[in-house]
């Protein structure tokens, strides 16, 4: 072949007419003699071999220019031939290559054949894929899941072809065919061909999937050879760059691509081609849409994982991006940058460069923790937290780092929030410190070791001599400036500064002599006061002529002044050479010297490490104590989190863990199933998987783990936690009889404990039994002689959770379907209970309350006729009580004597016992009730039931078929015999309540009148647990019956008014709580009081009244009236948790249909009111929060227009400032504004006013944003408006617009501003802690004789015989509730059902 093949830019090239001796196609073989000549081919290479390809040529560019058009197989075999051919040649031209005697005519051949089966090879490669890529689109599956079977085939058939494409060239690439060419230079051309037909195949989206990883592979070595042998370096750098512009997925590609060429090919200078390429790029241009910004951000993001010790050497050009606007880019910088921290600038063998570097860049790591994008910061502690986990970060920057983490938690991002807990539980798991101390523990070591550290180095500044500069150094220093001073002076002056001089000479004293005068002139020189020594100086030569020291001033001239001078002040150190210390003095002290600067620095650093410690330990508690509160965040992701750090700082054993451990425990009982999954396998991971070498201790650490977390534990941790033992011993573990006996041993007191773990011992027992009650039944002797025996006086809180415990045997529930489970009378447990009752009453313990009131329904739970036991038990305890009365000689044994109070000792302790007893009465009274609405009606149902069971079996087959012949009619009528019968039972057991519990000969009867007279006499019965014991169980009394309820029901509002005592308060808002469930009705006109607690001056009662008023309102016991607006002020509230509970309160409020949206009116009128006195700011707090709720375009329409007919009937400007606030604070639509441009006339006469002005200003700034033309152009008008008319008010000026509208309108143009007057007189509102009327007589709170008549409902007033009025306190007639609403129950059959 004589002539030479180029490589053509277009395929279609080669067919024109080309150059001098250049190859071009002479025959384009038609597809259908195709199949023919690439047989003719196909022999031809088995004979000529790969020279066969020039001879040949024409038919493998025919098949290309006919690609689309022959068939596939015709296709497949051209590039078959073309793989043998470049094989062919790769095997062939070593040999050649290294021939001496190779002739130019050969190398032509050779050459020729290459570029032409490389370049077909090629082109080939690339429509085959094309038309791969075009067949995978058309069987891709749809909505089925099924492609074509042939299609799949095919495509697979295509991925090993491919791969034998690549490794055809690489095998001829590899080879030296430089020599080939003239002077060795590969043409341009030929390596585009192949690179062309490489970046081809990187455009396949399935280039990046795992099953592409061969061709993945040959693609980045075909490329690698031709960047390191074929100069294609800067080639491929831009083509890098522009296709990650285009295909996202290839920024993992060509960062382990960049990995490969710069480590295995060993071309580094890739890698900083191709970042500077980044580099350069502008903010603008990264900031458009389609600029490869994120493909080139996780290029970077995965290139500095794999190399980082390059990136450090271009992170320079890197850098810039750090102020651009691309949030993508300042990622990936961030994230290069703790590549090269945590694999790079790590460790201690730093030089001073590599620290510095490292400093900056933690430096610029901080920055960014304060980014303006929430992704950014969230990267940013990500790779704080792999650093931290890496162990690189040096530990002067862990109290940096930890503040900030910490800071991020109130971050508004949620995954942020959830990055930054990530990071904090990072540094807990890796923290050089002591996590175990508190920062309390740790203050008094720090301040013990800063002591000792402050008197070390006043002993080493004691014995260090101080450091004297010698006066010949000092003259040297200071002889040139004092030069030009004496040249200054001895210069002829002006009249003014002899003047000047002469006042500053006659302030100086002179010395009494020359010696006295030398020291004042040296002192003059060492504090820099040149003028005033050289004037002092010649001054002293007239003075003292004689002197030595200034005999030389004679002759008055620069240098004489300045040998005087210098005279004066190097003398003394001239003249005492021997008064400085021998150097051989100080040797044998150089060691001691050491010794101490060596402790000197041992203690700073142990300082130092205290302060570090302690900061980190404060770091660490505002951490838990944040990450706490995030437990009950809606966020399920940001709640597992927060469990997660709470199991981390637990394993960890951090000071004060246990709180977060404890707090996240109610989340068991969580609808979400993922939080509740977390929190079992926390606990379970916590405390269910001890570690031990045997069973007995792995029993032992998880009956510790679980005792340390009862102990202190309230009722509501213990019953959440019981959920997730029970799991545990319902589970059959194999260390469940294991820890059975360790619980035994230490209930026992066979192995030695502390009271507290004796204790919780005995709960985990309670709580195993609930899974299996033979657990306590079996052991129920045992108990009762260990913790209700002799010594049962001397650890009420055992007593009381053993009680707790044996309850745990009985199961309502279970008991229901067949006879109760219950024990005779004189049972050994009722004798042991009963007498620790009994003789608890006359002892003062705090504990005994607590254990009587389980005790007593442990009696009605489990006795056999309890009734009768308590009875006795009342009894007992009254004469035990009047015995010990009488003993004293006090009072005689009657009861009514046990009125008259004294102020001894002796009457404090019978006030005591007799609150107790009291607490005994109500306790039995309520529990008697529980009895029998509970326990009795169940059995009489129960019964009731076998009977009529008896009677159907009794009932003969005739008798069933008849029934079956009538069975919807027998079926109807035995409901209602069945309803009949439940409610005689129902109407017996009202009875039972109504006249019997109360009846002369029931005890209960005799302690009623002394509940009354106690509770209506405070100032004689002033003893705090005396009336508050009286106050409860006179609540407890009032639960048997409507008539005890409303006969007592005003005094015990009056003692929720007037109660001096938090705690009485407190204790009858949770009773009338309970009343109004029980007696809705009765309850109902009093409803007003209850809300009023809301304001009261304690911020328990606050917090009480909240809590029970949102469980009433929430069941619907309470009807949601305006009175809300009091719980809406508690959102304000100074007590933070008060606060949570009102806005706990609104938010469950919301979930009910409309509740919020149609209080709303009436909040704003009650809050705005003048006399409650709200400032502007607190008013605009509550409605952000109310309005937030209101997200209904209908509800927001509706709102609109009833605000703004507030606007008539508001009194002040306040209101109307109020009003226009709300107005603002709602999400305004289109059909909103419509609406307000209907009501113009109800506001429209305030808008003078700028706190209306604004607000409704806003509104249109609002609705501006993203309006549509047409709104927009709606808006505009109304803000014209609006500002017309509130110019016009402002300047007295009335635009021709506005007459015009006016006239229209049918007003006058001088309009006046309506304003309702002020009432004259208005009811007082109380606030907190004002108000109240102080208690003077003792009869004042007896509650009046009930009315005889019937007709006419009497006025509800309290008797009284104080002169002041208290209105809160008192109902008059006018406001009382004529017409009580009746609140909707079930009837008491179905409450009994229940």
């Amino acid at each position: 072949m004589s002539c030479d093949f180029f490589v053509p830019v277009c395929v279609g090239d080669l067919v024109r007419t080309g150059g001098v001796n250049q190859y071009v196609v002479q025959d384009v073989v038609s597809p259908k003699h195709l199949p023919s000549h690439v047989n003719s081919f196909k022999a031809a290479l088995r004979s000529h071999k790969p020279l066969s390809i020039l001879e040949h040529f024409d038919t493998g560019y025919s098949v290309l220019q006919h690609c689309s058009k022959v068939d596939l197989s015709v296709k497949e075999d051209t590039l078959e031939l073309l793989i043998e051919v470049v094989s062919g040649l790769a095997v062939s031209l070593p040999s050649l290559l290294h021939s001496v005697s190779l002739s130019a005519a050969d190398r032509k051949e050779h050459l020729n054949a290459v570029k032409m089966s490389v370049f077909l090879l090629c082109k080939l490669t690339e429509n085959l894929e094309a038309d791969c890529y075009r067949q995978s689109i058309v069987t891709a599956p749809g909505k089925s899941g099924k492609k074509g079977k042939a299609g799949g085939d095919r495509l697979l058939q295509w991925d090993s072809e491919r791969e034998r494409v690549l490794q055809a060239l690489i095998q001829l690439l590899q080879l030296d065919i430089h020599s080939l060419w003239s002077l060795s230079l590969v043409e341009e051309e030929f390596i585009s061909c192949v690179t062309c037909c490489c970046y081809k195949l990187l455009e396949n989206p399935t280039i990046s999937h795992v099953k592409s990883k061969p061709t993945r592979d040959g693609i980045i070595h075909l490329l690698g050879l031709l960047i390191k042998k074929y100069n294609h370096l800067l080639g491929a750098s831009v083509k890098v760059i522009q296709l990650l512009q285009h295909f996202e997925q290839l920024s993992s590609v060509f960062a382990q691509a960049v990995y490969v060429w710069s480590t295995e090919f060993e071309v580094r200078a890739i890698i900083g081609e191709v970042i500077r390429e980044i580099g350069q790029k502008s903010n603008e241009e990264l900031a458009r849409e389609g600029s490869g910004v994120k493909a080139f951000a996780s290029f970077l993001s995965e290139l500095s994982a794999l190399v980082p010790e390059f990136m450090i050497l271009n992170i320079s050009v890197l850098i810039t991006h750090l102020e651009g606007e691309s949030h993508n880019m300042r990622i990936a910088v961030c994230e290069v940058l703790g590549e090269i921290l945590v694999r790079v600038l790590c460790g201690d063998g730093l030089d001073e460069s590599g620290k510095a570097d490292r400093d900056r860049f933690f430096d610029t790591l901080q920055e960014h923790l304060h980014d303006t994008h929430s992704h950014v910061r969230m990267r940013v502690l990500q790779v704080y937290a792999r650093i931290v986990n890496s162990k690189a970060l040096p530990l002067c920057r862990y109290g940096e780092v930890m503040r900030l983490a910490v800071g991020r938690l109130m971050d508004k991002s949620i995954n942020v929030v959830k990055s930054a807990i990530q990071l904090l539980a990072a540094f807990i798991a890796h923290n050089p410190y002591s996590c175990k101390l508190s920062s309390a523990d740790l203050k008094k070591p720090l301040e013990k070791e800063a002591a000792k550290l402050r008197e070390i180095k006043e002993k080493l500044e004691q014995q260090t001599p101080v450091a004297v500069i010698a006066a010949s150094e000092l003259w040297a220093a200071m002889e040139p400036e004092l030069r030009v001073t004496v040249r200054t002076e001895l210069e002829p002056t002006s009249e003014e500064e002899q003047q000047e001089e002469e006042s500053e000479e006659e302030e100086e004293k002179e010395a009494e002599n020359d010696r006295a005068t030398a020291i004042q002139i040296a002192q003059f020189l060492r504090v820099n006061k040149y003028r005033n020594a050289v004037r002092l100086c010649i001054r002293a030569h007239s003075c003292f002529p004689e002197s030595e020291l200034f005999s030389s001033l004679s002759t008055l001239t620069p240098q004489t002044l300045m040998d005087t001078l210098a005279l004066i002040f190097k003398g003394s150190d001239e003249d005492t050479p021997e008064d400085t210390p021998e150097p051989t003095q100080d040797a044998p002290t150089t060691p001691q010297k050491e010794g101490e600067d060596s402790e000197l620095k041992k203690q700073e650093m142990l300082v130092q490490y205290l302060r570090d410690t302690e900061t980190f330990a404060l770091q660490v508690e505002t951490a838990i104590s944040s990450i706490n509160t995030m437990l009950y965040w809606k966020t399920t992701s940001v709640v597992q989190e927060a469990v997660q750090f709470c199991v981390t700082v637990c394993e960890f054993s951090v000071a004060n863990s246990l709180s977060g451990v404890r707090k996240m425990l109610p989340l068991v009982w969580s609808t979400d199933a993922a939080i509740k999954d977390a929190v079992v396998q926390a606990y379970r991971r916590l405390y269910l998987n001890p570690h031990g070498d045997t069973t007995r201790v792995k029993a032992q650490t998880l009956v510790d783990s679980l005792s340390e977390l009862i102990v202190d534990a309230s009722l509501g941790t213990i019953q959440c936690l019981e959920e997730i033992v029970q799991e545990f011993f319902g589970s059959g573990s194999s260390l469940q009889s294991t820890v059975m006996q360790v619980l035994w041993e230490r209930f026992t007191g066979k192995r030695e404990t502390s009271p507290l773990y004796r204790r919780a011992a005995v709960v985990l027992l309670g709580m195993a039994a609930r899974a299996e009650r033979e657990v306590v039944l079996s052991n129920l002797d045992t108990l009762c002689s260990v913790a209700l025996g002799e010594k049962v006086t001397e650890d009420f809180l055992l007593a009381r959770d053993t009680v707790i415990t044996i309850c745990s045997i009985s199961d309502h529930v279970r008991q229901s379907k067949g006879a109760p489970f219950r024990l005779p009378q004189d049972h050994q447990l009722f004798t042991c209970i009963t007498q620790a009752i009994a003789e608890g009453v006359v002892m003062e313990d705090p504990y005994w309350q607590s254990f009587m009131e389980q005790a007593v329904r442990l009696v009605y739970f489990l006795a056999e006729s309890p009734d009768q036991l308590c009875s006795q038990l009342l009894r007992r305890s009254a004469h035990i009580l009047l015995d010990q009365i009488a003993e004293g000689g006090e009072v005689k044994k009657d009861p009514d004597q046990l009125e008259d109070g004294s102020r001894d000792s002796d009457d404090q302790l019978n006030s005591v016992c007799l609150a107790q007893l009291l607490a005994l009465c109500g306790c039995v009274a309520f529990w008697q009730v529980s009895h029998l609405e509970r326990s009795v009606s169940t059995e009489l149902r129960r019964r009731r039931r076998e009977t009529e069971e008896g009677e159907e079996k009794e009932k003969g087959p005739s008798n069933q078929a008849k029934q079956a012949a009538n069975e919807s009619a027998v079926e109807e009528e035995l409901g209602l015999i069945g309803a009949s019968a439940e409610d005689t039972e129902a109407e017996l057991i009202r009875k039972i309540c109504e006249t019997e519990l109360l009846a002369e000969e029931n005890l209960l009867s005799a302690f009623l009148p002394l509940l009354v007279k106690v509770c209506s006499s405070p100032r004689r019965y002033s003893h705090p647990q005396l009336t508050t014991a009286a106050c409860l169980a006179l609540s407890q009394y009032m639960m048997i019956s409507p008539s005890v309820c409303e006969e007592h029901i005003r005094l015990l509002f009056t003692v929720l008014e007037r109660s001096t005592l938090p705690v009485v308060r407190a204790n009858s808002i949770i009773a009338l709580g309970d009343l109004t469930v029980r007696f809705p009705n009765i309850l109902e006109p009093w409803t007003q009081n209850l809300y009023a607690r809301l304001s009261d001056e304690v911020p328990s009662v606050r917090q009480t009244a909240v809590t029970v008023l949102t469980q009433l309102v929430l069941k619907d016991v309470l009807k949601v009236k305006g009175q809300v607006s009091e719980v809406a002020v508690l959102l304000i509230d100074s007590q933070p948790h008060i606060a949570s509970l009102a806005l706990n309160f609104f938010n469950e409020l919301a979930t009910k249909d409309n509740a919020i949206y149609n209080l709303l009116p009436d909040i704003i009128s009650r809050l705005s009111d003048p006399e409650r006195g709200m400032s502007e700011e607190d008013f605009n707090t509550i409605m952000k929060q109310l309005f937030s709720y209101i997200t209904k375009e209908r509800q927001t329409e509706s709102l609109v227009e009833k605000l703004c007919q507030r606007f008539r009937t508001a009194r002040t400007e306040r209101q109307w400032c109020d009003l226009a606030m709300s107005l603002s604070l709602l999400s305004m639509c289109e059909r909103g504004l419509k609406r307000l441009q209907e009501c113009w006339e109800c506001y429209s006469d305030k808008l003078t006013e700028p706190g209306v002005y604004q607000p409704l200003l806003s509104i249109t700034a609002r609705l501006r944003r993203g309006a549509k033309p047409q709104l927009k152009a709606q808006v505009d008008e109304f803000e014209k408006r609006l500002t017309a008319v509130h110019t016009r008010g402002l300047e007295n000026v009335e635009s021709p617009e506005m007459e015009e509208e006016n006239q229209k309108e049918g007003g006058s143009s001088e309009k006046k501003v309506l304003r309702t007057p002020l009432p004259t007189r208005g009811r007082t509102r109380s606030k907190k802690g004002q108000g109240k009327t102080p208690i003077c007589k003792d009869d004042s709170l007896v509650t009046p004789r009930k009315s005889a008549r019937k007709s006419k409902k009497p006025a509800i007033t309290f008797s009284s015989d104080e002169e002041e009025h208290e209105e809160d306190a008192l109902m008059e007639e006018s406001e009382t509730p004529k017409v009580t609403t009746p609140i909707a129950r079930s009837s008491r059959r179905t409450r009994l059902r229940h």
